[in-house]
């Protein structure tokens, strides 16, 4: 990768996003989802693409705020996670951040079509996960349409209702940022953006930047509400703004700083007023860019921000950033400081008391396959490239938990088989990056 101050580019946004900019019209958006078929469904569309604007079906969750699930991540939940996996998970599986207990490798739902048999393999892919020691789950608002959240509270409803699992043992975490659509792509994108975001006052168009992003006060509202709703619990734990650098490209830094703080004020209201637990950024470039680059974050005058706001028992604390072999930037790219030396983001982070989740721990695959017999042999010989990836992730230090994209349980199998495996120590890390 490069790291001579070259702009890297961002990846394309989640599919709903990518429809939604500009507000295109239906036959533009068709468009762009062939153009971003690898993205949108394991390569694949669906057989007629023009079942992506009928009408769906699909589990309604509770809206009444009475129904959700009480509770959230706790230490002594957490503790009761870990106990259950005695005896079997490896040491150092689960890492104590924030206080809490938490899985070095995490689910994350991103990618599937938005149906009802995908629905129904995320839900018992997230299931399979948690009763094989994951207790970190991930997902956002614009994922499958809001279909990966729906999914997640199922299977919550499922794990704390059937199988004695308790809500304070998880880490839920989702997102807000992109406009998402509701459970397929409407037929009018405009019109959907008109009457669900605009008419209602939660955003006018201005506030909408490069036609997909929005991280305004009433914007952020709408989409913590929403997606609690979705996921079924009174209190989400981990609540990241999504992508920020999608804005800089459109105003001043320091504009764009003055809207970051406004959104971190709203998600404090919302930490005293019990909707969310923590929060923070989820990037695709802004930590793993030069410090000179356009779309550059400072984690350091992040920090500053919410100590400014809320002082040393700020919410803000956790980043989740891509980090993989082919992506090693957050590890190898000196573009923080730390007490005024060059430091990588992952070591001001743990400076800051922030806790690094990774996603892309697998780039949809593309390190899952292929990779040196020499580097697997570093990594343990394990069965699998896609073993062997997450390995490097989860042993990399800095990294709390590995995010890795399970929509159906033959790569649950694979992947936790992983959870009986002890990560790579400091010394055998760094002999493998040395």
């Amino acid at each position: 990768m490069r790291q001579d101050g070259a702009r890297l580019s961002v990846a394309p946004l989640a599919l709903d996003s990518v429809v939604a900019c500009g507000l295109l019209h239906r036959r533009t958006a068709l468009l762009i989802i062939a153009s971003h078929a690898d993205r949108y469904g394991h390569g694949k569309l669906p057989e007629r693409t023009g079942d992506l604007f009928r009408p769906h079906q699909q589990r309604v969750l509770p809206s009444d705020e009475t129904m959700l699930i009480k509770g959230y991540a706790t230490t002594e939940g957490t503790a009761r996670y870990r106990d259950r996996f005695a005896g079997r998970a490896a040491q150092n599986h689960f890492r104590n951040q924030q206080n809490l207990l938490l899985s070095s490798i995490g689910i994350g739902t991103y990618l599937g079509q938005p149906n009802a048999t995908t629905d129904q393999a995320y839900e018992d892919a997230i299931v399979h996960a948690a009763r094989s020691g994951v207790n970190v789950i991930d997902s956002a608002a614009n994922y499958r349409f809001q279909r990966s959240e729906r999914n997640i509270g199922a299977a919550l409803q499922k794990l704390t209702n059937d199988l004695g699992f308790s809500r304070d043992e998880f880490l839920i975490c989702t997102k807000g940022g992109y406009l998402p659509f509701d459970g397929a792509p409407p037929r009018d994108v405009r019109a959907y953006v008109e009457e669900t975001f605009v008419k209602p006052g939660i955003a006018n168009f201005d506030d909408i930047v490069g036609g997909s992003h929005c991280m305004t006060p009433a914007y952020l509202q709408n989409q913590l509400d929403q997606s609690r709703t979705n996921l079924g619990v009174e209190c989400i734990d981990v609540y990241y703004i999504h992508n920020p650098e999608s804005q800089l490209g459109y105003m001043s830094e320091a504009e764009f700083y003055d809207r970051l703080r406004v959104a971190f004020e709203t998600l404090e209201t919302n930490r005293e007023r019990g909707a969310l637990r923590m929060y923070g950024v989820a990037t695709w470039n802004g930590f793993r860019v030069p410090a000179d680059t356009a779309d550059f974050h400072s984690l350091n005058r992040m920090v500053k921000i919410a100590e400014d706001l809320a002082g040393e028992h700020h919410g803000f604390r956790f980043i989740q950033l891509p980090y993989n072999l082919a992506m090693p930037e957050a590890l190898t790219l000196a573009n923080h400081t730390n007490k005024k030396d060059h430091a990588s983001v992952l070591e001001a982070a743990a400076s800051l008391g922030i806790t690094a989740v990774a996603s892309a721990s697998l780039l949809q695959g593309r390190v899952a396959r292929g990779l040196p017999d020499a580097l697997r042999k570093s990594l343990g010989s394990l069965a699998t490239d896609a073993q062997a990836a997450i390995q490097f992730v989860r042993s990399t230090p800095g990294i709390t938990t590995a995010l890795v994209g399970m929509s159906n349980a033959d790569h649950v199998e694979e992947n936790l088989q992983l959870v009986d495996i002890q990560p790579l120590d400091k010394e055998q890390f760094a002999a493998l990056m040395g």
